[in-house]
């Protein structure tokens, strides 16, 4: 396999390819395996309405609800058929030179590299800090995640700003921020003229399926971003979904999720420090609904634990990481003692 060949498939590959069917799903980082019932009723109450397109009115609507709960403008909320939409957008501010900091989510990458763009990864060594990236100073766009899929990592946001430059663009990937209990680093609440959040509603909710997510930046940027894209870009669902999430009640909701998500990494954390002595490390500290382990020399612990009924993200795909580490989603206690059980065996 050529090089550049080994390198679109790696950017390709997601969790959902590890997780086949009747395996305890530990690639995936889906809170759940249904959305919550208020939001499916929510979802199911629109149904009669598919009949007719959206109306820019319904558009202008939800954009007042994400604006609500971010503190921001109608005008500063960009509505997105899924967080992969608004990396393919990003083509539109043609960058000269895209910087991708990794390890992280390969979509952005993929998709700047498929339109043509100069992308230069700037991969960061273990602990995997921020601080340690080494951006080009010629680098007009740089793309990075918080907390960071797969090291679980939450940066800080000075380092974040610490990045900016004039007629640079920061784009910041905060699919897992509305996990991490009161989001103190997140920039999804300051207006800033350089600086784009993107937000996904697919790991709280469970909703992967309906692709629903949107982007907060300046009204002059947004406009760069959509002005090629087609019309009805968001369907009624997602519109009614995006609403529904951004409710008082929705938020305190997600508290909730936060809280346990919390308590049941804590838990994983402490139950696989048994095997340290092993090779198992853990990144830490970890904020997200993941974990990424380090489990030197054991390339087949993935391969191992898969024919024990356990489905993990390998994570040689991303950038900077190697054969050996894998990433664990963070579930409830039954599932970890399961995986936890398929650890000790194989070790």
């Amino acid at each position: 396999m050529s090089a550049d060949r080994q390198l679109w498939d790696s950017l390709r590959h997601h969790g959902d390819v590890d997780a086949s069917d009747g395996l305890l799903d530990f690639a995936v980082n889906v809170h759940g395996t249904a959305p919550p019932d208020w939001l499916q009723r929510r979802l199911a109450s629109r149904l009669s309405d598919l009949a007719r397109y959206p109306t820019a009115a319904e558009d202008l609507a939800v954009r007042e609800s994400v604006a609500r709960r971010h503190g921001r403008n109608p005008d500063e909320v960009l509505l997105l058929s899924g967080a992969a939409e608004g990396f393919s957008l990003l083509a539109h501010l043609s960058p000269r030179c895209a910087a991708v900091v990794h390890p992280s989510f390969t979509e952005p990458e993929f998709a700047l590299r498929q339109a043509g763009i100069a992308v230069q990864q700037v991969v960061v060594p273990p602990p995997f800090r921020l601080a340690d990236a080494t951006v080009p100073d010629h680098a007009d766009l740089v793309v990075l995640g918080n907390p960071t899929n797969p090291t679980s990592v939450l940066h800080p946001r000075a380092d974040i700003h610490a990045l900016r430059r004039p007629g640079r663009v920061i784009v910041v990937d905060e699919a897992f921020s509305d996990v991490v209990p009161g989001e103190p680093e997140t920039l999804a609440g300051i207006s800033l003229p350089d600086v784009l959040v993107l937000r996904s509603l697919t790991k709280t909710w469970a909703i992967a399926g309906l692709r629903c997510g949107y982007l907060l930046g300046s009204p002059a940027l947004l406009a760069e971003l959509t002005r090629r894209r087609p019309h009805w870009p968001v369907g009624t669902l997602q519109l009614e979904a995006i609403r529904a999430c951004c409710t008082p009640e929705a938020l305190a909701a997600a508290e909730v999720i936060m809280q346990r998500i919390g308590e049941d990494r804590k838990y994983l954390i402490a139950a696989l420090r048994q095997f340290e002595s092993q090779g198992v490390g853990i990144v830490e500290p970890a904020d997200a609904s993941f974990l990424l382990l380090h489990v030197s020399g054991r390339p087949d612990l993935r391969h191992r634990l898969k024919e024990r009924g356990i489905a993990v993200r390998r994570c040689d795909t991303f950038p900077g990481l190697s054969d050996d580490y894998v990433r664990v989603a963070v579930r409830e206690r039954e599932a970890a003692d399961a995986l936890l059980a398929a650890i000790r065996e194989v070790l």
